[in-house]
């Protein structure tokens, strides 16, 4: 660290990892469900009866002292790509940009080093940085045989955009005869209808809830079919049997993992080929959007080249969303406008107080798709899932808009939608002196403690995330998670990584070395 931390390192690197040492060993912030551990009971409100769940509770494992020691970052290489043999001179592509895209991310889907792009108007810029939508690049041919072309649906109807803001599912299962009007389970401490349950889970892991009534009508016919499914087809709706999916909102919260796996790693250009279930390889057509892919991808997973060939045809799954919901492109709403940039904010925890990065750019709310967040712990001299009196902050002013079952969330533009504008979600806030929904805070009021309250947790700490028009944004992105000057980066692997100011560094690790601390 730099004199500018105006403490002594060393003095206060000893004692806090002598706090911390126990109670950091281990620090999760997926989250299967959205309140704990307990299994969620699922029946239906026509059957005859009914048994209850017990409560959800609060995961309290205590962890475990590993002594390992931080990852060091390491900085990524241009990943290798199959391409075809580049001879000659190659035929150029002229390839629009769309929002969202960056060179880095382009160069990968098309099989080509950056270098090799360039550009009939402006400049290029950084590999990282945003390209300019609709910006023409001239990019060398350079791939051979190429997947389906059809665009399926814009961005904007995969997340949980603006445009999903106001559709109400409970209103559309009105219209319609299926069984999941009929459906209930107990989920979130509370009995909900399955149009309340397809809501819970959109609004927690923002994914549209059009894409999800759309794709669990295809597996299961519960959104027109008025008969009551019986043993896994009840227990199972979307056909993926684990015992750790089961029930309708967990059955969801896995679709909406899958589909951020494509999503997002279309994004970040870590996915750029399919493996489909009878081992059939496609290379994405690189001048897809992300909607797109992450339909591709989740179908892949589970249907062989004929079948998937079909379902990413117009005529197929598309032809249920259209039946259901008419054209997807007349949801359109751009998800990053021209000069979009993060507001200021600030580290989660105050001024002088010694916290620990225990968890670099992970799952924003499943553990494997957007890497969108990052974990703080506290200084604590017990170790597992105990009270803290240390404030997790506000990062930045705004409104908060939900507050429940360890989840708070900070709407930054004040118009009370999640959906719209830069959201901040935080995770694992302790009930006890947690801020209320409907509250105005400024950048530095105090939000509550941190706990394992909500999701999975082995110790005490924060999760935190940001969202921008309901997509998770990448913490190590083109618009890279900053607090107090400190940037994140991501690791090899989901929870490394680090934060860099200047020529100073913080190492993400659950183990609380020095390396680990940080504060204000």
């Amino acid at each position: 660290m730099n004199p500018e931390h105006n403490l002594n390192r060393r003095a206060i690197g000893m004692a806090a990892i002598t706090l911390l040492i126990a109670a950091l060993s281990c620090a999760r912030a997926d989250v299967p469900g959205p309140s704990g551990a307990g299994w969620p009971e699922s029946t239906d409100l026509a059957a005859d009866t009914a048994t209850p769940s017990t409560e959800e509770g609060v995961a309290t494992a205590t962890a475990v002292p590993t002594f390992v020691t931080p990852k060091p970052l390491i900085t990524p290489t241009f990943p290798a790509t199959p391409t075809m043999a580049a001879t000659g001179m190659a035929e150029s592509i002229l390839y629009a940009a769309q929002p969202g895209d960056t060179l880095h991310a382009v160069a990968v889907r098309f099989g080509v080093i950056p270098s090799d792009i360039s550009t009939t108007e402006g400049t290029l810029g950084d590999e990282k940085t945003l390209l300019d939508p609709r910006q023409q690049l001239i990019i060398p041919r350079r791939l051979g045989i190429i997947g389906p072309s059809d665009k399926l649906i814009p961005d904007s109807e995969l997340v949980y955009s603006p445009h999903a803001a106001d559709f109400d599912p409970s209103d559309f299962m009105e219209t319609q005869n299926g069984y999941l009007k009929n459906y209930r389970e107990y989920v979130g401490k509370k009995w909900r209808t399955g149009p309340e349950v397809v809501a819970m889970a959109a609004q927690d892991n923002s994914i549209n809830p059009r894409i999800l009534i759309t794709l669990l009508e295809y597996h299961s016919g519960w959104v027109t079919n008025p008969d009551r499914p019986t043993g896994i087809a009840f227990d199972y709706p979307l056909g993926h049997v684990d015992s750790q999916h089961r029930g309708l909102y967990r059955q969801l919260t896995w679709l909406a993992n899958e589909l951020g796996k494509g999503y997002y790693g279309w994004r970040a250009g870590t996915v750029v080929d399919l493996r489909l279930a009878d081992n059939f390889f496609v290379r994405i057509d690189p001048e897809l959007n992300a909607g797109t892919v992450a339909l591709q991808y989740y179908l892949s997973t589970f249907l062989g080249d004929e079948e998937w060939t079909e379902a990413v045809s117009p005529e197929g799954m598309l032809a249920i969303y259209t039946d259901l919901f008419s054209d997807p492109w007349s949801y359109l709403h751009p998800l990053y406008e021209p000069g979009i940039e993060q507001p200021p904010m600030i580290l989660p925890f105050l001024p002088g107080r010694v916290w620990a990065l225990t968890g670099g750019p992970h799952g924003a709310w499943e553990r494997e798709a957007a890497w969108a967040a990052l974990d703080f712990a506290p200084s604590s001299t017990m170790s597992g899932c105990v009270v803290s009196d240390d404030w997790v902050v506000a990062v930045a002013p705004g409104l908060i808009v939900r507050s429940e079952n360890g989840v708070v969330i900070l709407d930054l533009d004040g118009d009370g939608r999640e959906e719209t504008g830069w959201v901040l979600l935080y995770l694992h806030i302790a009930h006890n002196d947690r801020i209320e929904a409907g509250a105005f805070v400024e950048q530095g009021d105090l939000i509550g403690h941190p706990s394992c309250e909500g999701g999975i947790s082995t110790g005490t700490h924060v999760h935190i995330a940001r969202k921008y028009n309901g997509e998770w944004i990448l913490a190590d992105g083109p618009l890279p998670f900053e607090m107090s000057g400190w940037v994140a980066h991501a690791g090899s692997e989901a929870y490394d990584g680090a934060l860099t100011k200047g020529d100073q560094e913080v190492l993400a690790c659950s183990c609380a070395s020095q390396e680990t601390l940080i504060w204000r």
